[in-house]
């Protein structure tokens, strides 16, 4: 997941999902109850009842790629472990969109395989190309904005944010604010990016705001690819992941980053007392925004369990875990609709002006095509 490691008016969404809790959703059972395995609905697998009763009897769940410090995921983890029980399993922590999807693909028997996936929205779209996902809806499927779902059910995204750029105001002395800033010589050595554009979905979506920063479009990617190649070419881009390790020991003192995460690093170096003022800036010259989507793995070893994960994930206590870590929930407009949003976490989150715009398919397609084709010649040479 941690890369896309996709920021403040939402996507829009509206709600109707009204309980207080996961146990009152989907209640409703079929005459017929079919498998978790291939069950397309909590009813369908014989109402939530059933299928919280075949999860817990799985007892596991494998995830791959979520780091505690991501969007909320040690809290969503922690409290899925102690409402249901169930052990939640995470290989590969620090991995990306990419390394969830070979996951998939390389252990489909064995049981080692991921149940579940959080990727970015261009990884599930190819995820879904290549028959890797299980149709499913949760209970919140209505209220889920068209725009933000598959059409089939084979996934649908979750929480997002806005591309934003990090930096050290200890270590730097004057914090860029624009893409335009990050040419100047005085930050030299210090831009990095959250890993390689052509695995990670956040150093992907990087690319492409630096891409609208620079004259280029949904349509064309091809500018913020020639933006990093300047970088690279007058020494001022760090070709080494950010992260909050590489942050604290200032090797990446300026994270093109999630600004979710760039928001949660700031205060988890404060809780530690950690020697760095980590301050974050969106960029307006390059607004770009992006959500990350959840899928079910078709060949998932604990079918009933990866269900219920996204039920959890998408009823009002998990979207309001993200909230609480500056991540939008994609059904955050409509939680307002319906009282279930963390009003105070809301008020946290950073003003971004205008209404986010989201390229097609289509569009994703072409820009993941001409940054896996032209990254590495053009900036890492």
């Amino acid at each position: 997941m941690p890369a896309p490691r996709l920021r403040t008016a939402v996507v829009a969404a509206s709600l109707a999902f009204t309980a207080a809790s996961l146990g009152a959703c989907g209640e409703e059972s079929v005459s017929a109850p079919r498998a978790p395995a291939v069950a397309t609905s909590a009813p369908d697998a014989g109402g939530i009842t059933a299928l919280t009763a075949a999860a817990r009897k799985e007892g596991a769940l494998n995830t791959i790629a979520l780091p505690a410090d991501w969007a909320n995921y040690g809290a969503l983890i922690d409290g899925f472990e102690k409402k249901y029980g169930i052990k939640v399993k995470v290989e590969n922590p620090e991995g990306t969109s990419q390394d969830e999807i070979n996951a998939m693909k390389e252990h489909r028997s064995g049981g080692l395989a991921p149940d579940v996936i959080d990727v970015g929205d261009p990884f599930a779209r190819s995820a879904a190309q290549q028959g890797l996902l299980a149709p499913y809806k949760v209970a919140a499927w209505d209220e889920i904005p068209k725009e933000q779902k598959d059409p089939k059910a084979r996934w649908s995204n979750n929480y997002g944010g806005y591309v934003s750029i990090g930096c050290d105001a200890k270590r730097v002395k004057t914090c860029p604010s624009t893409f335009d800033d990050l040419r100047k010589p005085e930050y030299k050595g210090k831009v990095a990016l959250n890993g390689d554009p052509t695995k990670s979905g956040s150093a992907f979506a990087g690319v492409w705001a630096a891409a609208l920063a620079n004259g280029g479009s949904f349509d064309d990617i091809q500018p913020g690819i020639d933006f990093f190649a300047e970088l690279a070419g007058n020494g001022n881009f760090n070709p080494v992941e950010s992260t909050p390790a590489t942050i604290e020991n200032g090797t990446t003192p300026i994270s093109i980053d999630w600004d979710f995460l760039n928001l949660g690093y700031a205060d988890e170096f404060r809780d530690k007392g950690a020697d760095v003022d980590w301050r974050t800036a969106i960029p307006f010259d390059g607004s770009f925004a992006q959500y990350y989507a959840s899928g079910v793995n078709k060949d998932a070893p604990h079918p009933a369990a990866a269900r219920l994960w996204e039920e959890y994930v998408f009823s009002p206590e998990g979207q309001n875990i993200r909230l609480r870590a500056y991540a939008r929930p994609v059904l955050m407009d409509a939680m307002k609709e319906d009282g279930t949003l963390d009003k105070a976490a809301a008020e946290n989150l950073p003003t971004v002006e205008g209404t986010p715009a989201f390229p097609t398919e289509a569009q994703r397609d072409k820009a993941r095509e001409t940054v896996n084709r032209n990254w590495a010649e053009a900036v890492t040479r």
